[in-house]
């Protein structure tokens, strides 16, 4: 400064304080601003912050468990592997411009790298190499290789897509958890269940018509992403989202058998279907509602549609002589019909105006009770005409036909009473005292007897016991018994049961029901089905059935079985009859109820207060180590009463194949050994002494 002109100098002087003036005003200006960010404002940009990072994902949650009436369970959700890949990050274009995605295009780089990925990930996923290249062309950031997978599979993708195991390994692959739906019992009640498709909803059965139930209600849950894209929940976010559990009136054990029962009958008469019903008539609770031919929902897909109809609810038919029972039941209810009254059946035959009806035997004088076990369709007419067109109507609606019993499936059938618009001329009424020109379902037919089997009143059929949520708290349970009216009184009822007894009885059409050691009552059916092409009644197409219950002085179950168009013979009492038989005596006693002559076998679970023999056993199954994925351990059932083995068993994932009774002596797979879900365990039972 000194060699510099004084007033030139001054003039830098004044120029750098006013430059250093500014530069202090600014960097005032900016240590405000930035106490005013971080220490007045700093919580509003911290929440700023913060929400650039959170996001709300929306999780869908578990699919709830269908149990049985014992807590088996039929329909459960768990976790299986998909695969997914990213294809920009398999070609290695992710992050890259466009300009550099084109060049390595022009290089042919990317068709060589989707060629080999295709070759590798099509020979382990077992998939068509053609339709994942296609797949893979289409270069997306997101694509489903293959869905629920296998643990094997999931590992084989790891292993190609880890640098250290594959000199080179093939990136964008994402292996995820998914729901699967599983059933353990795989084909028992597979048609009742129904299946879920692979994005978790509920298509058909139970699954669908209690989705909203099962699926629960998708949550969002607040978590944060990384730089990579990545979402993770917040410490402490509610994951543990799930459906309600559901459980059945249905006896697993039971529905197995009646299953089983419908399937050997099936292959033996050759039929194209059937059905089988049991219900307690005293609650209305369906303990089996079996369909054949059925499937495995574990792999619908390789099922046929028919197969997947539960033709218990969805098929109408002509119910036939059944209907006898109604007839008769509501003129007696009625004073039209008297227990001693005898009706002449024309020999045989009764010409009625055009139409000619035929009885199968040639009878004269029968009371009721003969009409209904000789079957006389010439009976049955002369007490539905004496009933009238519109008590006979109005007796066959207190027993529920022509409305659905609002069981809670999908495609149930209502049933045809009469022609809509119109009553019932006299040939009509006259055909439909017998089981003519109506249709009724197998359902039906069960929930109708159990008024008889009961006091009269007709009781709602019940299938769902209760729903509960994840924690076990009861959303929703069944009132038992739902009684929706009074069809005949409580004398009525038990006077038509009485005659129901002589069908079962040597003479009757339904000596083959008959179960030793038991009163059984019931009602066979043959009926013609319309040929649809006609308009008439086939002469070589039938529906056989047997409605009946046992035992006859309190009945403890109703079974109803329908053979549809049997090829080899087709009266219902030679067919479904021994079905019946079969069905009842076996659930009897797996229900613990011995014949009154035979009262010495022990067949009930032991009290509370008296341990079982097997306990120690029992206990010693709870404190093995879990099997491997698909296999299970044979449980020690030695000693154990046939219920209470049945019972160990069905929640084993064992098929049981029964002999004898009383209690186990000898099993056909040794305890402890490890065998795949579903293998047959036979079972040998004998009376204690």
């Amino acid at each position: 400064m000194r060699n510099i002109d004084p007033a030139r100098a001054k003039w830098m002087r004044i120029r750098m304080g006013v430059l250093s003036g500014i530069l202090g005003l600014g960097a005032g200006a900016v240590v405000a601003s930035a106490y005013r960010v971080q220490v007045e404002d700093g919580d509003a940009w911290r929440a700023a912050a913060e929400k650039q990072r959170e996001r709300k994902q929306e999780v869908k949650p578990k699919r709830g468990s269908v149990f049985d009436r014992h807590g088996s369970r039929l329909a459960t959700s768990i976790e299986v592997p998909s695969a997914s890949i990213d294809v920009e990050e398999l070609l290695g274009e992710a992050g890259k411009s466009e300009g550099q995605k084109a060049e390595s295009a022009k290089k042919g780089n990317e068709d060589l790298v989707l060629r080999a990925a295709t070759a590798r990930l099509s020979q382990i996923l077992s998939i068509d190499p053609v339709e994942l290249y296609r797949k893979l062309a289409t270069k997306k950031r997101f694509l489903w290789l293959k869905r629920k997978i296998s643990l094997e599979e999931a590992q084989a993708l790891r292993d190609i897509g880890d640098p250290k195991k594959e000199p080179q390994p093939i990136r964008g692959i994402v292996i995820e958890a998914e729901m699967r739906r599983f059933y353990p019992a795989r084909e028992v009640a597979g048609s009742l269940l129904g299946f879920v498709s692979p994005d978790g909803d509920g298509k058909d059965g139970l699954e669908l018509a209690l989705d909203e139930d099962l699926r629960g209600k998708a949550e969002e849950i607040e978590g944060l992403r990384d730089r990579s894209g990545r979402w993770f929940a917040l410490p402490g976010a509610k994951t543990s989202v799930a459906g309600h559990d559901v459980e059945l009136t249905i006896d697993q054990a039971i529905q197995h058998l009646a299953e089983s029962e419908l399937s050997s009958a099936q292959r033996t008469y050759e039929t194209i279907g059937g059905s089988v019903v049991v219900m307690d008539p005293s609650t209305g609770e369906i303990l089996a509602l079996a369909s054949t031919p059925g499937f495995n929902p574990n792999d619908y897909s390789t099922s046929d549609v028919e197969a997947r109809r539960d033709r218990a609810i969805t098929d109408r038919f002509e119910p036939g002589s059944v209907m006898k029972v109604f007839t008769i039941a509501g003129a007696l209810e009625r004073g039209k019909l008297s227990t001693e009254e005898k009706v002449y059946c024309e020999h045989g035959t009764y010409k009625l105006g055009p139409v000619t009806i035929h009885d199968t035997h040639q009878n004269d004088w029968l009371t009721p009770e003969e009409i209904l076990k000789h079957s006389s369709n010439i009976g049955a007419l002369k007490i539905g005409l004496a009933l009238g067109e519109a008590d006979l109507y109005s007796t066959y609606r207190k027993f529920g036909f022509g409305e659905p019993t609002n069981i809670p499936l999908p495609g149930e059938a209502s049933g045809v009473l009469r022609p809509r618009g119109r009553p019932w001329v006299d040939v009509e009424t006259a055909n439909a005292s017998f089981g003519q020109g109506i249709s009724a379902t197998s359902l039906q037919l069960a929930t109708a007897m159990s008024a008889i089997a009961g006091d009269g009143k007709l009781i709602e059929p019940v299938l769902v016991r209760r729903v509960t949520d994840v924690e076990g708290n009861i959303v929703r349970d069944a009132e038992l018994p739902r009684v929706r009216r009074e069809a005949v009184s409580p004398r009525v009822a038990k006077t038509v049961r009485e005659m129901l007894v002589s069908v079962t009885e040597k003479g009757g059409t339904g000596e083959e029901a008959a179960v030793h050691g038991f009163r059984v009552g019931g009602k066979t059916a043959t009926a013609q089905k319309v040929d649809p092409g006609t308009g008439k009644y086939s002469t070589d197409k039938f529906t056989a059935s047997f409605v009946g219950f046992i035992p006859a002085e309190k009945p403890r179950l109703v079974i109803a079985v329908v053979l549809d168009e049997p090829m080899i013979g087709h009266y219902g009492g030679d067919l479904a009859g021994p079905v019946f038989r079969r069905v009842a005596g076996e659930a009897m006693r797996y229900l613990g109820q011995t014949p009154p002559d035979q009262g010495h076998i022990a067949l009930r679970a032991s009290p509370k207060n008296e341990p079982l023999r097997a306990s120690a056993s029992l206990a010693s199954m709870v404190s093995l180590k879990e099997p491997e994925p698909g296999t299970v351990r044979v449980p020690d059932l030695n000693g154990l009463p046939m219920r209470e083995a049945l019972k160990v068993l069905s929640k084993s994932g064992l098929v049981p194949t029964l002999a004898g009774s009383g209690r186990l002596v000898k099993q056909s797979l040794p305890a402890g050994t490890t065998v795949p879900k579903g293998s047959t365990l036979e079972l040998l039972f004998e009376p204690t002494t």
